[in-house]
This record gives structure tokens, C-alpha cells and sequence, in this order.
């Protein structure tokens, strides 16, 4: 990790970073400069000589540990609430707004790193975190030095790690640190998955990045519990393309396509899975679970046929706005990136085929909200039909989230499967089976009420619906019902590694939960 720090005196940092962090007011008792060695949101990480963020939060609030962040070793607090005690040998910078402070002070801290990186942002409601993997591959494929940070890892020049931050797009301070260490470790790229909440000014946690290229994969119903209308989300992505420093690639199947052009001042470039017209366009897709083929126009007007490893026909949309971004980056021919696309690797949590042994299919998708149920069941169903085998599915949805999708979620899933089994994903402080009641009552829609949208009959209580809060017994319920050729589709918790409760966090891997399950049912692979 590349070292840096600050020296700070009363008059804090420079004029413009004050500006932009909001200072209002600093005190301090200090003469004489102060070294402050890291930046920290958590009053458990201070360290001798750090600089402490108090932030307001829902169920904490950072403010309360600011005497424990002094007794740890902080020199420097930034808070947005009076403060009535005032510490000797420590400054204490009061701004407008604490966590949008972090941002152009951790920028400044570590010497705006992404100055010194081309980064590439990616954002839309789904496909985000595979497309950023895509990018990254291509990029290191084609001999550039690249790293990149997402929902499921990220890779600061160092070897693809974990993402222990719970977070799509983790807080100012961890986004510059790790793009420093990029720059340290000799990186030229950075692709970096830029969430709706990363990129809002609420948060403003990717407000100091500076973006060369930015990519929209999709945008539709999600997170309208922060953002507040489905409006202001859309708005809150597209500050990514009014950011651009060189280039945008926008999805035009995609309703919102001519509103994130519009937002930028820079040439975008567009795909299509769907036959419309654009610099990639694709009218026919051949999919499998071992991966998709296909054969894509191009603007110059020829064609060029593509084979990718990718399970989910969705997955095509996703490797068209790779290709052409990596293209228009490194000013090279379509055709010259295609041919490294059958070597790239799907995301873990991302259309995982479990393979146990058993008769049946098993998957693994992280897919969350009602669009991206809309994209991974069609093409599912469809090839069952024709063998008149079952989907079951197995899903639940986030507490203290989004409520409006929760029935949507179950009318979809109802329409596309046999069987449902809903269970628990991250209820945080909300009542786990109220939750499941919510997504029910989509799922118990009676026939005719939605003709008009293609409904078919309702679940039944525990028929072919059944409410089951603790995961690990839902995914075992599922198993036990499948029979040779069905499909079960445990969806939502993807590649995460915890289910969060009310008061604890329970470590929780479904890949894993899966295999288990498989296993205690006697499916066990031959040597």
C-alpha cells in the first residue's frame, strides 16, 4: 500500500479543497504542523495519527465515538454536529456535510490519483459487476496494466481480492486509497463500478473521480428508498456521463439511452442485443448454460461472430459494451478484442452452474429486482418448455430497502415458475416474514386480474408458494422438491458472504449452501 499523508495546520488544507469539503468552521489549540497518516469512517480502524469522519447514520452515529476516536490517536476530526468539548493537540474541522466531505478530502489526501489512471466507470441496474470483470479481462488480455474495484472483488495491482466492504461502490476514502495503490503499483486502468448511491451527492463518494470513459448497461426500478423517485435515480447514474472526460457507450435498448447521451459532453458510442441500430447491434442469440453465441453488425458495416462462455443470454448485452468500450480505449479493431472473448471468465455469484451429481440444474444469480428477474427468466422458461420440466425458485428481498419492487418481484417470478420458496436476503431491522408476505402477495395474484400483462394462475400456500425465512432450509427445500431435468434458481444473494439481521450478521455463502445441500441429499460427484 502506497503511504501518504497530510501535514495540517489550523488553516487545514488548501482553499479549494476547503471549498469543496464545505468547512464551516476549525478549531484547534495547534502552532505547529501535525502529521495525519490515514483517513477512517470507523472508529475501530483509528490508529495513531489518523484523521476521523463522523458520519450521521440510521442506526449509528459516528459523532458518539468521536472521544474513542481521540483516545485511539486521532489528530484531526471532521463533524458537521457542535461539538462541546473541545480536545487539546487535536483539530477539529466542523463542515456542512461529513461524508460528503470525505470525497475531496481523501482526493486530496492521496493526490488525485485517478489524474494519474485512465478510470473507467460502469453503472445501470444490472450487468454492472460482470461488464467491469469483462472490461478488466480484455484489458489485461491485451497486455494493459489494469485494476479494478466491484460489487464482488477488486484488484489494486495486487491479484484479484474480495470486496469486505458490503458495498457496490465503497466510501471516498477506500475508493482513493485503492486507486493509489494502483497508481503504486504501476496500473495505467481503473474500472470502477459507480452505483447509483456512489455516484449520488448524497453520498458523493465517487465526486473526486475523474472519469475518462463511462459505461450504461441499463437503468430500471431499484434503490428508490434512498433516491426518492425513480427520476432523481436515473439522474443520480447519469452524473457519471456529465463527469466524462472522453468517451460514453450506452445501451439502446435501453429507454434512457438519449438521457445519459444528452448528459454528456462527449462522443457516445451504443449497443444493441435487440436488432436497433447501433455501433454494435445483434439481432439473433444462440444460448446455452455453457455460454451464448452470436453474430454482431458492426457501424462499419461488416459482421463479426462471437462465441462467449457466459451462461445467460443477458450475458451478450454485457460483453457488446465491453468489447466496444475496450475498443474505443485502446483504438483497436473489434475484430482484433473479439477473439479474446471465449477466454473470459463469469463473476463469481453471476448464472453459477452447481454440478453435484444430481439429475437436475442448479443456479446460482445474484439477480435482485423485478428488471432483472425480467431478464433472467424468459430465456429460462423457454427452454424448459419444451422438455415440460419445473423451475423452482428461491428468493427473498432486502429489509430497509426498496418495498414498492417486493410484490413485482413475486408477479414475475409467478409467471415464469413452478414453484416458489421464498426465504430471507439481508432483512436487517424489518420482521423477516413480513417481508415475505410483501413478495407474496405479487405471487398470489389471481388469474385475470393482470391478464393484460400475461399472468398466469396464482401460487398456492404451500403447494407450489411456501414461505420458509431461514435460507439454508429453503435451499434444501428446493432440492428435495427437484426432479430430473427441473431447475432450481436460488437468486439474490449471489456472490455475498453474509445474510444481515436486525442484530447480528450470519456468514452465508450460497454456492457453498448449495453444494451442502446437494451433498446431504446423497448427490455426491464420481472420482
Amino acid at each position: 500500500m502506497t503511504e501518504n499523508f497530510f501535514r495540517i495546520t489550523k488553516d487545514f488544507l488548501d482553499t479549494s479543497t476547503m471549498e469543496k469539503a464545505g468547512v464551516v468552521k476549525v478549531h484547534t489549540d495547534l502552532e505547529s504542523p501535525v502529521k495525519i497518516i490515514s483517513l477512517e469512517y470507523d472508529s475501530r480502524k483509528v490508529k495513531k495519527g489518523s484523521l476521523y469522519f463522523a458520519l450521521p447514520g440510521n442506526n449509528f452515529d459516528g459523532h458518539d465515538y468521536i472521544p474513542d476516536a481521540i483516545n485511539k490517536g486521532a489528530l484531526a476530526v471532521v463533524h458537521q454536529k457542535e461539538i462541546d468539548e473541545f480536545k487539546k493537540g487535536v483539530l477539529y474541522i466542523r463542515v456542512k456535510d461529513s461524508r460528503y466531505a470525505m470525497s475531496p478530502i481523501s482526493a486530496s489526501f492521496h493526490d488525485h490519483p485517478s489524474h494519474r489512471l485512465k478510470v473507467i466507470g460502469v453503472t445501470g441496474t444490472e450487468g454492472k459487476s460482470t461488464t467491469v470483470y469483462l472490461i478488466y479481462q480484455l484489458l489485461k488480455r491485451l497486455g494493459k496494466k489494469a485494476g479494478f474495484i466491484s460489487t464482488v472483488q477488486w484488484d489494486d495491482g495486487r491479484g484479484e481480492q474480495w470486496n469486505q466492504e458490503h458495498q457496490t461502490t465503497p466510501e471516498a476514502t477506500v475508493i482513493h486509497r485503492l486507486l493509489t495503490d494502483m497508481c503504486g503499483n504501476g496500473l495505467e486502468y481503473a474500472v470502477v463500478e459507480s452505483s447509483s448511491h456512489g455516484l449520488s451527492k448524497k453520498t458523493n463518494r465517487l465526486g473526486d473521480v475523474e472519469f475518462h470513459a463511462g459505461v450504461m448497461t441499463n437503468v430500471n426500478h431499484d434503490h428508490l428508498e434512498f433516491h426518492g423517485s425513480w427520476e432523481q435515480y436515473r439522474s443520480d447514474k447519469a452524473e457519471l456521463f456529465r463527469s466524462l472526460k472522453s468517451f460514453g457507450v450506452v445501451n439502446s435498448d435501453d429507454p434512457s439511452a438519449d438521457y445519459f447521451t444528452a448528459a454528456a459532453n462527449h462522443k457516445c458510442y451504443s449497443f444493441s442485443t435487440s436488432g436497433n441500430e447501433a455501433d454494435m447491434s445483434v439481432k439473433l442469440i444462440q444460448s446455452t448454460t455453457a455460454g451464448n453465441w452470436y453474430d454482431a453488425d458492426v457501424s462499419a458495416g461488416s459482421s463479426v461472430s462471437i462465441r462467449d462462455k457466459l451462461p445467460g443470454a443477458f450475458n451478450a448485452g454485457n460483453v457488446l459494451a465491453a468489447v466496444l468500450t475496450v475498443s474505443k480505449l485502446l483504438s483497436i479493431s473489434i475484430e482484433e478484442i473479439i477473439s479474446h472473448v471465449p477466454f473470459l471468465k463469469p463473476v463469481r455469484g453471476r448464472m453459477n452452474i452447481i454440478m453435484q451429481g444430481q439429475p437436475f440444474e442448479v443456479l446460482v444469480d445474484y439477480a435482485h429486482t423485478p428488471s432483472s428477474f425480467e431478464i433472467i427468466f424468459p430465456p429460462l422458461r423457454e427452454r424448459l418448455n419444451s422438455s415440460g420440466r419445473k423451475i423452482i425458485s428461491v428468493f427473498g428481498s432486502a429489509g430497509e430497502r426498496d418495498t414498492e419492487k417486493r410484490p413485482l418481484q413475486g408477479r414475475i417470478a409467478a409467471r415464469y415458475s413452478d414453484i416458489i420458496i421464498l426465504c430471507d436476503e439481508d432483512p436487517r431491522g424489518e420482521n423477516p416474514m413480513s417481508i415475505l408476505e410483501d413478495i407474496a402477495v405479487g405471487c398470489e395474484t389471481p388469474s385475470g386480474c393482470e391478464a393484460d400483462q400475461g399472468f398466469e394462475a396464482a401460487m398456492t400456500r404451500d403447494e407450489n408458494l411456501f414461505l420458509i425465512t431461514d435460507r439454508p432450509t429453503a435451499v434444501r427445500k428446493a432440492v428435495s422438491l427437484a426432479r430430473g431435468g427441473d431447475l432450481v434458481l436460488l437468486l439474490g444473494k449471489g456472490h455475498e458472504n453474509s445474510i444481515i439481521y436486525s442484530k447480528e450478521t450470519v456468514k452465508y455463502d450460497e454456492i457453498r449452501e448449495a453444494e451442502q445441500a446437494l451433498k446431504e441429499a446423497g448427490y455426491c460427484l464420481q472420482p
